[in-house]
């Protein structure tokens, strides 16, 4: 069982969550690099280069599309893939789902650990490194925590921790 606590400073992802990561990144360096290749041929043929704005925005898309494949490639070479089966439920950790009494709502709600790149906070998918993720982290059941969130200050009482549904 490991804690995500030792590994803070890496992107932290699920096995789900790199195999996503891996398709996004084949369909950008093959479907997306061909598309873009073929905008900037078709704008070539527009003429002069120097005065064709199809041509500078191709160009501009291109960078941006190989910015976007550098920084997949190297998320997928170092981040640190979490198996939520191996993750321990005696804390709230990365891939555990946490129900919480929310003293403001006054009713229960659960969320999921996950990493940045992972979380949809509609779907009460939240990030580790969210205020109230990062300060769900390492606690334990029957804790109460306290989140600075952008509506304000909000109470959590920890009521269960288990593997990520």
């Amino acid at each position: 069982m490991s804690n995500l606590h030792e590994h803070s400073n890496k992107t932290v992802v699920s096995v789900e969550g790199m195999k996503k990561l891996e398709e996004k990144l084949q369909y950008l360096s093959t479907v997306r690099r061909a598309e873009v290749a073929e905008q900037i041929a078709v704008a070539r043929g527009f003429g002069d280069l120097s005065e064709n704005a199809e041509y500078d925005e191709a160009k501009n898309e291109q960078s941006r599309l190989e910015a976007e494949i550098i920084d997949l490639e190297n998320i997928i070479r170092t981040a640190l893939v979490i198996d939520d089966t191996d993750v321990a439920t005696d804390r709230v950790n990365f891939g555990t789902t946490v129900r919480v009494y929310d003293d403001e709502l006054k009713e229960e709600v659960e969320y999921t650990i996950v990493g940045a790149r992972e979380s949809d906070p509609i779907n009460n998918r939240i990030s580790n490194e969210s205020p109230m993720g990062a300060a769900l982290l390492g606690k334990k059941k029957g804790q109460t925590v306290k989140v600075n969130a952008p509506g304000g200050l909000i109470t959590l009482k920890i009521r269960d921790i288990q593997h990520r549904k």
